[in-house]
């Protein structure tokens, strides 16, 4: 029963965002708003919409530890995984601003979460504050690009607009269901197996939630929209970190533990691969398929070893 929620919870996660995704993108072409600033914000909130969900239902069942898991892996898969993989799949070339704004931006929130964690606790007012950087990211986002337009593409002009509408809002519905079942199930068999609430944060829920900007990173890398796809990836983990966890430890009744081993462990390999991504990035501007296969790699044996030593 607890496996087959959790399933049922991923499947409706998955389909609700692309939901989202698919409204919100058409909305906001409709609006002639860049795909590059699309990917940065309709579609990097879309798809950190089940992540915070997630993490909501998490801190109401009283599984916070589950909830920090959940964005420090997610963080982990989007930055080496699904990163690395579009790479693999057709080396990237980045854009400017992305360089010279949502990089440092990534940088600064998973800085900002190690500060503020270092206690081992997020309280409200470290709630607070990342969400005010959230803030303060998605303001500089919309002011940077004021003025910007493109065209909408001619599949979105076909739709209607109450079918976008009606589209949008189901995709958000599967996705506070899916949470809750997903968040359910996950900490059952944590509790049967013996497993916290972190690694199965750090592992199942991660990847599952991870799943929309793996389809939509792997779907604009093939389709040739690089910008949607590299945007969807740096604003969804400065979101995640900011808007997702931020009101998540905001709503918790009492302060949000962060485990020793997350805080040692996997938070701080968080901060390092994010740092690590600033001169390499800037080096090459862009990421090879080498190095998205170093990349690849370097998830792969942290997961190996994460799985060997705490699962």
């Amino acid at each position: 029963m607890s496996a087959g929620l959790l399933l049922a919870g991923l499947v409706l996660l998955v389909v609700g965002a692309e939901g989202v995704v698919r409204g919100g993108s058409d909305l906001a072409s409709r609006l002639g708003v860049p795909p590059l600033v699309v990917g940065l914000t309709v579609v990097s909130l879309g798809t950190s919409l089940p992540e915070l969900a997630i993490g909501l239902s998490a801190v109401r069942d009283g599984a916070g530890e589950l909830a920090v898991g959940n964005i420090v892996g997610t963080n982990l898969v989007n930055t080496l995984l699904v990163l690395g993989l579009a790479a693999l799949l057709a080396p990237i070339r980045f854009e400017a601003r992305t360089l010279r704004h949502d990089l440092p931006a990534g940088a600064l929130a998973a800085v900002l979460l190690f500060v503020l964690a270092r206690d081992g606790a997020l309280s409200a007012a470290d709630g607070l504050w990342l969400t005010a950087f959230g803030a303060v990211y998605l303001a500089s986002i919309l002011l940077s690009t004021r003025g910007a337009r493109a065209a909408a593409p001619k599949s979105h002009r076909d739709v209607r607009a109450p079918v976008t509408v009606v589209v949008l809002l189901a995709g958000l519905a599967a996705i506070v269901l899916g949470a809750e079942l997903l968040v359910d199930g996950a900490v059952d068999i944590a509790q049967r197996l013996g497993v916290s609430d972190a690694v199965i944060g750090l592992t199942v829920v991660a990847f599952g939630t991870s799943a929309p900007e793996l389809v939509t990173a792997v779907v604009s890398a093939v389709r040739g929209e690089r910008a949607l796809a590299i945007g969807n990836l740096m604003g969804s983990n400065v979101f995640n970190v900011a808007l997702v966890l931020g009101p998540t430890v905001l709503a918790a009744p009492t302060a949000v533990p962060v485990p020793d081993d997350v805080l040692a462990g996997d938070l701080l390999l968080m901060v390092g691969a994010t740092l690590a991504c600033v001169p390499v990035f800037w080096t090459r501007r862009g990421l090879s398929r080498i190095e998205g296969a170093l990349f690849v790699g370097a998830y792969l044996v942290y997961l190996a070893t994460l799985l060997a030593t705490r699962a």
